[in-house]
């Protein structure tokens, strides 16, 4: 039998979002333009825009079909209700069923309007002998399910086990003593491993993949939420045949073994399309691989959703509205500078702009925006590639990095020059870019008025919504906490916290996150403006003490200070506050 049309009101889910004030006519208006331009389905344009919340589109699902949802990251699949539902299946109709009573067999889908979706569930439940319910679920959620269906372990194992039985045949079939490795690598059925191992990776969300020898084993460690978990071991002899299918797969010279190499791999996905960097660095014996992974399919996300808010929003904000000037964020590798730049480039991308980008790598692929990669392999260095896009009449332009006295210098003149100039240094906090400047040998008058605004941010890890409780403070930090509390500007409060009355929370562990506590990143930022008063103070060449006894007229907070207040909200944990800021 099968399952029940769905039942609609006569409501749009667009006129849904109108209606209960989720998004204003102007917001729709735009979004339904850009869902046009870049032909994609105005609900996933909604997303990609931030403008609403993954739960706001479920609401407004539920509103408009009728449906009850579910949360798929809440709940364990038992595999014998998997496997009613191929996996391939679940992962082209984007669709996971996750629960069965009687003949009834509960699937969550993202839309139930696809009527391919329902075709093949409801054919596969004529095969089989039951009927479907169906559930309304968010991406993140569905994602979630999918991930049930295969264990890395589990998969990767079934490869070496596959990989063992045909050296054993072989030994039987010869007579021969498997015990060299070459003999070994051209049996295992490699491609499958590291096929799984990069897969995974996706699902799992994870940043870098590090595959290495470790002992008489080759250690495979994903670097989620910023932290290393190692997820797999396998046996040490397939370590180089594993090594040789990454650099086919990233163009990669084989036979080179001495020298470090560098490549890269795209992997186009239903869902996602992604870039592998790849490192190869010689070891002792064998060779390590670092994959850097990079989504090139969406668009980078809100300031808002990064962690931005209050002052340091307010600043970036009026900052990018001015035609020129300089905005430059600092922090260390890793910190999520690019992302907040793009975020800010975002912002900036409409028709009657020329944007243009130096960048070294290229992480996101922004459509209206003329974007370069740097190559100093070949004389293309951001110094010379600076240069020759001045004479591409820019209004907007983004340099992945100063890294040198000459692209600093040519950064400042275009930014003297009526262009708007984003960029990033690599310094401590935000006091730190001014003295960097001037180490580079940028003339304190031409900083003086070229700067419009510096930030420096870090991540810290999200605590799980599902498992945060309150908890009190730890008394090895608790006199500094205060300290740092008393020092905040009550103007800087977020609206709703109690100075008097701090609270902190921590993530006990649970199914969702891992047992980790946390799930996701968020930023910590401080963001100096430069008034008239400090453009006479930085075009004298005062550095360090004198600029902070300033900026500390401005109610400005310092990044540990805004993190004490996202741990105050619930974001956080003090811990990862101070863990994450200890060396500023």
């Amino acid at each position: 039998m099968p399952a029940p049309p769905v039942q609609t009101k006569k409501i749009t889910i667009a006129e849904y979002l109108l209606q209960e004030k989720i998004i204003s006519q102007k917001g729709f208006e735009q979004i339904a333009t850009q869902a046009h331009q870049k032909n994609i389905p105005i609900e996933q344009a909604f997303l990609e825009s931030g403008v609403i919340s993954e739960q706001d589109l479920l609401k407004a699902k539920q509103a408009v079909y009728q449906l009850e949802a579910i949360d798929l990251e809440r709940v364990k699949i038992p595999e014998e209700v998997m496997n009613l539902l191929p996996k391939e299946l679940a992962e082209n109709y984007k669709m996971v069923p996750f629960q069965r009573a009687q003949d009834i067999v509960s699937i969550a889908l993202i839309d139930p309007t696809d009527l391919k979706a329902r075709e093949a569930a409801e054919f596969v439940a004529r095969n089989k002998g039951f009927r479907v319910r169906y559930f309304l679920t968010t991406p993140t959620s569905l994602r979630t399910g999918l991930k049930q269906y295969g264990d890395l372990s589990a998969e990767v194992e079934g490869a070496v086990s596959a990989a063992e039985k045909r050296i054993e045949e072989r030994k039987e079939d010869t007579g021969e003593k498997i015990g060299d490795v070459q003999a070994v690598v051209k049996s295992a059925p490699v491609s499958k491993i590291v096929s799984v191992i990069m897969k995974h990776a996706v699902e799992g969300e994870a940043s870098d993949i590090h595959i290495e020898p470790f002992g008489n084993n080759t250690r495979v460690r994903y670097r989620i939420d910023g932290e290393l978990f190692t997820t797999l071991s396998l046996p040490l002899y397939i370590h180089d045949s594993i090594v040789s299918r990454i650099k086919v797969l990233a163009s990669l010279k084989i036979d080179e073994t001495r020298k470090p190499q560098d490549g890269r791999i795209h992997i186009a996905t239903t869902e996602k399309d992604m870039d592998f960097r790849v490192s190869i660095l010689p070891l002792v014996g064998h060779e390590k691989i670092v994959m850097r992974l990079l989504d090139t399919s969406g668009s980078a996300p809100t300031l808002g959703s990064l962690g931005y808010q209050g002052r340091n929003l307010q600043i970036i904000e009026n900052t990018i509205l001015k035609p020129n000037g300089m905005f430059l964020i600092s922090g260390p590798t890793g910190s999520g500078k690019s992302t907040t730049l793009f975020s800010v480039l975002t912002k900036l991308n409409r028709e009657g702009v020329n944007i243009s980008t130096l960048e070294d790598p290229i992480e996101y692929r922004v459509k209206g925006v003329n974007q370069s990669q740097v190559r100093p392999d070949v004389g293309f260095s951001f110094a010379t590639g600076l240069r020759s896009m001045l004479r591409q009449d820019p209004d907007v332009i983004l340099v992945g990095e100063i890294r040198d006295n000459e692209t600093a210098q040519l950064a400042v003149n275009a930014a003297l020059t009526g262009h708007l100039v984003l960029s990033t240094l690599h310094t401590n906090d935000a006091f730190g870019a001014i003295p960097r400047l001037m180490d580079m040998d940028v003339e304190p008058f031409l900083i003086s008025n070229t700067l419009n605004a510096i930030g420096a941010q870090r991540l810290v890890r999200r605590l799980c919504d599902d498992c945060k409780k309150e908890y009190p403070l730890p008394q090895y930090l608790k006199q500094e906490v205060m300290d740092e509390l008393k020092a905040i500007p009550l103007k800087a409060y977020y609206q709703g916290l109690n100075p008097q009355k701090p609270t902190f929370y921590k993530g006990l562990g649970c199914p969702r996150c891992g047992h980790s506590g946390y799930k996701g990143r968020v930023s910590i930022a401080e963001t100096i403006e430069i008034t008239s008063e400090m453009r006479s103070i930085i075009a004298e060449g005062v550095r360090g003490d004198e600029i902070k006894k300033h900026i500390s007229q401005q109610d400005f907070i310092t990044m540990r200070q805004e993190g004490i207040l996202k741990a105050l909200q619930g974001v956080t944990s003090i811990e990862e506050v101070w863990t994450s800021t200890r060396s500023d």
